[in-house]
Order: C-alpha cells, then structure tokens, then sequence
C-alpha cells in the first residue's frame, strides 16, 4: 500500500513492481483442463491499482477498442469498492471477465500506460477480470438502466464477441434484439475456439446469460443463408437492421501433399470437437478426437498455440509447433508463448511441411519439412520465409493440426443480395460497420479477416452506435462510396 507520507523512494519502489499472479504449476496443469492463471485476490489488486499514476490524459483508455474508463475502474479498485470498480466498466464492456482474460493487454491498454515508460505497465486486464470476478462470484451483477422501449427491432447474426458486443448496446438503447446463432450454444469463437484453461465456458456462460437478463433473444441451432435468409430476416420477420458478427470460420489448408491422410485436422475443427464438443473430456461427452504421440501444430499464431497446448493436455508424447519464420516474428501473444513451453510444448521455427506421408492404413506417420530462412519484408512487414535448398527433414507424426488461419464462410453472404465482397469474401463496411445494403451492418473478422475479441467487439459497438442512429432517424444506414472505397482497397 502507498500511504502519502511515504517518501518518494518509497512510492517509487512500490510503484516499480507489478504485483505477480498464481498460477497453476505446469506439472499440474498439463493434466488438467482447469483455468492456469489464478487471478489475484482483493489486497493484491488493491495494491496492483494503487500503481495507476491516475494520468489526466488517459492514455490507456485510447488504447482500448471499447473505450473502458481505465483509470477510474482502477481507482476504485484501490479504494476497495470493487463492485463498483465492474459497473464502471461495464458501461462500455459487457463482457469484463472475458475480456480480462484474453485480450491482448500488452499491446494496447497496457502498452500506452506511462507508468511502463520507466517500470512494469499496471496489470490492466488481470485487474478487469479481478473486478468482473468478485462482482460475479459474490452474486451482485447489477442490471443497469434500460432506455424506453423503441419498438424498433434487430437481429444479431452470431454470438461472438462482435454480435455480443452489439446486443448488449443496443438492448440497453430500448431495441429489440434478437440474436441468431448457428451452433447449439452461444459466445462463437469464445466457445469453439478458446481452450478451457484460458476461458472457462462458465465464464461465457454468465457474461451471455447478463445479456439474457438484460433483455436479450438468443435463437440457437439458427443458421442464417440456410435455416432463413438475410433477405427473410428483414423483409419476413420484420426486422428493420441487421448486423452480420459470423466471424471468419472457413478454415485454410495448405495444399501440399498428404494432406487429407487421416489424423490430420484444421484447427478449427480439433479446437471445436475439444472446447465446444468437450471431447478432452471423452467418454464422458460423445465427441472423440485423436490424441497421438506424436503431435505436429501447423502456424505460430494463438490459434496455433491453443491447439498445442491442448494436444499436451491429451497425451504423454510430444508436441511441437512447427514454424517458418523466426520467433521474433511469433505473433501469437508473449504470455501463450511462455506458457506452452513451460508445459513441454517444443518450438521448431523456421520450418515448414513440404509433404505428409502415411502408413497402410492412411494415417499419417510422418511430416516432411523445409529448413527456411528470413528474406525482405512481405505486405505484412515481416521478413518473408524462403526454402533453403537441399535442408529438407523429416518428423514423426501420428497427428497433425494445421492453424494457419481461417477465411470468411460463403454461406450467408452468397444467399444475400445487395452486399459488397471484397477479392478475399470478406464483407466490406466503412468505421461504422455500414455496408453497401441500407438497413444491414456488419462487423469482427467477417470485415477484418481473423483477428482478435477486442477488436471485434469494438467493431461491434461502432455498429450499434450507428444502428441506434439509423433507427433514429439520424441516419440512412448506408455505407458512403467514399468509405467503401477505402474499406476495400
């Protein structure tokens, strides 16, 4: 604690040290699918917010896609009013202790902190979860004011973060919202594709079922350009917006030989048979997956590193991440890095398949590969990979998971008229998430491409900002040409 008679040494040393979070040991948490990071406890979260500098100029809230009230959540954590502390927040966020849990702090909120200039920046997100934590835990989720019924209403195609994200605003503006979603539970990648040692699904499960208590409707099983159109939606239903958050689920291949040999998945589908379909936990739910003893991961991204670690959690083999840069160029989060090689997950970079070879029974047994170097920058500003000749090497395998990324789903928009793609399929909308179809937004990776729950909760509220406009009146909810544009350049 950080009294004001305490000399300046004193506030400065105490300042400079970020408090540490427990943390499951690796030993143990390889043989388990429970959360690994702890959380912190109400002293040491007290003392964490206590090194917030309390800036005038909050630079840490303009790192934040969803504009949280960084330091004032902060200080009221310091004072010891820590349900407080969760409605402040969530006065831009509905969704706190997912976002404490797997946002990229360090390179938005906590990257601009000024206290980082000279020590370790406040712990940001592990204090958002620690808020959102004790309010949750100690049963005390406040619903907040609702504005008049509009009689306006809207539909909310998928229950990722975007499309979460949209309905908790827009519920609380007094619309209608109902949410659509093609899996038989809600929350998108939050569910399917986040492992439950890094977001436990009670977690999803609460932060959906707020926005249930808010007034929200989800349809579940619901999948729209299949099950019902786009057009249905508006000119059947009635509804007078729509805002597609469907994500980028089209999983990418890498074409090379050997690749459709049984024991190899795309991440998507082994993250999805193992989160959403619980097959880690098989038996006991009907959905299997393959183990291996020999397990290769495919791609240096979160996605890649969620496959790895849960493929360390399903067997006593090995598992390595197999990558063709260098691992400066890793852009999977520091944090994940660290915590899958504290758990035997081995790095082989600048290495990647050329060809999978099988057995007699079509399985897959064994992974060649290339040796590569870094060449000049590439589009994305890294150094670009390039094959070293006659480097080639095997490994064995008996399961592979490709994570290279996914690409936009054709399924809704190919049954929608009146929508621009851009080359790739990606819906093309301008800031606010208006696209070229009035009445209809679209936000998160179905406009960006793969990228991260922040962010696409940030599109998500830009949309529902305009959406309330466009209802209003004050709007035609339309993309302008000029935005268009640039969007799809």
């Amino acid at each position: 604690m950080i009294h004001k008679k305490q000399n300046g040494s004193t506030q400065r040393t105490e300042r400079a040290v970020r408090a540490t979070m427990p943390e499951q040991a690796p030993e143990v948490r390889v043989r388990n699918f429970h959360e690994v990071p702890l959380g912190y406890g109400p002293e040491e979260a007290m003392g964490e917010a206590r090194r917030c500098l309390q800036c005038k100029k909050a630079a840490c809230k303009e790192g934040c896609p969803v504009n949280v009230a960084i330091p004032e959540f902060l200080a009221r954590i310091s004072e010891g009013k820590f349900d407080e502390a969760a409605r402040t927040i969530k006065q831009t966020n509905c969704l706190p202790a997912i976002c404490g849990r797997v946002c990229p702090q360090e390179t938005q909120c906590e990257e601009r902190c000024v206290l980082g200039k000279r020590f370790e920046p406040v712990a940001i997100g592990r204090l958002e979860r620690f808020a959102a934590d004790y309010e949750r835990q100690r049963g005390r989720m406040e619903l907040p004011p609702k504005a008049p019924p509009t009689g306006k209403r809207v539909a909310v195609v998928g229950s990722g973060p975007a499309g979460l994200a949209v309905a908790g605003d827009l519920v609380l503006l007094g619309h209608e919202v109902t949410v659509f979603e093609a899996f038989h539970r809600p929350g998108g990648v939050l569910r399917y594709g986040i492992p439950e040692f890094r977001l436990p699904k009670e977690i999803v499960d609460c932060e959906v079922d707020y926005l249930e208590r808010l007034g929200v409707r989800l349809e579940l099983n619901q999948v729209i350009g299949k099950s019902i159109t786009l057009d249905e939606l508006l000119k059947v239903e009635g509804f007078h917006a729509v805002f597609i958050g469907v994500g980028a689920g089209l999983p990418y291949g890498m074409g090379v030989p050997g690749e459709n040999l049984g024991g190899i998945y795309l991440a998507n589908e082994y993250l999805t048979r193992a989160n959403l379909m619980k097959a880690y936990a098989f038996p006991q739910y009907g959905t299997p997956v393959l183990r291996g003893s020999n397990v290769c991961v495919v791609g240096g991204g979160n996605v890649a590193m969620d496959a790895a670690r849960t493929a360390r959690r399903l067997t006593d083999g090995n598992v390595s991440i197999l990558y063709r840069r260098s691992r400066e160029e890793l852009p999977a989060r520091a944090e994940e890095i660290h915590h899958a090689e504290e758990e035997g997950v081995e790095l082989k970079m600048l290495c990647a398949p050329i060809e999978y070879l099988g057995d007699e029974r079509g399985m897959v047994r064994e992974v060649r590969c290339q040796r590569m170097e870094l060449g000049e920058p590439d589009a994305s500003g890294r150094r670009r990979p390039v094959s070293v000749p006659g480097s080639e090497l095997s490994l064995r395998a008996d399961l592979v998971i490709i994570a290279i990324g996914s690409g936009a789903n054709p399924l809704l928009t190919r049954t929608a008229s009146g929508i621009e793609l851009n080359r790739r399929g990606y819906i093309v909308a301008d800031p606010s998430g208006a696209t070229s179809r009035p009445g209809v937004w679209a936000g998160g990776d179905i406009v960006t491409g793969s990228a991260t729950v922040i962010l696409a909760m940030g599109a998500g509220k830009a949309a529902a900002a305009d959406i309330h406009r466009y209802l209003s009146g004050l709007s035609n909810g339309r993309s302008s040409s000029l935005a268009m544009e640039a969007a799809g350049s």
